[in-house]
């Protein structure tokens, strides 16, 4: 057993070994878990002696943070645009940039809408959830090709309690044949299979599968923009996040495909982030 320490002791010996950015705020957060409490009650009772079965668990989570586990699967929840959702190692963590894909598409959905929206590679649920839980009137359908994750989406809605969402196992639009859409809204894998980047840090933890996309990253993307005219309706949206240097090739991609009114739209840190994309008045009516 280790020697008893006070709360503070143990913060700022954990925060001098995790030796990150936000150090000091991630082992407060562990700690935090460990204990069930929120940060002014940690600071409040900094001087209390944390008993040695609370810091056998606590320095569990610890060492899984210094071998560079996400903070999210170590905890096992993500915030996601002012929802709590769970995460688990089969699903894409949710991250800030995605929230700027939210706001997009409320952004074309009104309070009094009864628009159906489709959210392609939906993961934790968190894109499908967030526009249902500020859209109720609408009908959200979200698909996931892991059966895993859609579970993880399943118990997310369920926990949320919200109800107007569907989800259903599909590969992109393999089981959607023959519905269409007033909204199509994705965060598919976008990442070059060899980028350096996927070998670093929290994504070494995450599916691969969610992440890379072929050479250039557009592989997914490129497959989503040839189809989406036969899953929208005339006039509906494509919204499509993207890496901050795809920006161009995905307007690209679109052009071609034959929707009009690109525009890409940054995220909160100025980067390129989403690009949306409308349907013409006239759209395919064969089904692939």
């Amino acid at each position: 057993m280790p020697i008893p320490q006070s709360i503070k002791a143990t913060l700022q010996i954990a925060s001098s070994q995790l030796k990150t950015e936000a150090a000091a705020f991630e082992a407060q957060l562990l700690l935090q878990y460990v204990l069930g409490v929120n940060r002014a009650w940690l600071i409040a009772h900094e001087h209390d002696v944390l008993q040695p079965n609370i810091q056998v668990v606590f320095e569990a989570l610890l060492n899984r943070r210094l071998a560079g586990e996400p903070m999210a699967y170590i905890m096992g929840s993500r915030e996601f645009y002012g929802l709590d959702l769970l995460v688990t190692p089969d699903t894409l963590i949710p991250r800030p940039d995605t929230e700027t894909l939210v706001e997009a598409a409320l952004a074309k959905i009104s309070d009094s809408a009864n628009q159906t929206i489709l959210d392609l590679g939906t993961g934790t649920g968190a894109i499908a959830l967030a526009v249902a839980k500020h859209r109720p009137k609408v009908n959200v359908v979200a698909v996931d090709a892991s059966a895993a994750a859609l579970e993880v989406a399943k118990k997310n809605a369920a926990t949320l309690a919200i109800t107007n969402v569907r989800l259903m196992l599909s590969d992109w639009f393999d089981a959607l044949l023959g519905e269409r859409f007033d909204l199509i809204v994705s965060n598919p894998p976008y990442i070059e299979q060899n980028d350096v980047h996927l070998t670093q840090g929290d994504v070494r933890f995450e599916p691969i599968s969610a992440l890379a996309s072929g050479a250039d990253g557009l592989d997914d993307i490129r497959h989503i923009v040839e189809l989406c005219l036969i899953y929208l309706k005339p006039q509906g949206w494509l919204m499509i996040e993207h890496g901050y240097n795809q920006a161009d090739l995905v307007a690209d991609l679109m052009a071609e495909a034959g929707l009009v009114s690109i525009k890409t739209i940054k995220d909160f840190g100025g980067n390129n982030r989403v690009t949306i994309a409308k349907s013409p008045l006239i759209v395919s009516t064969h089904w692939g």
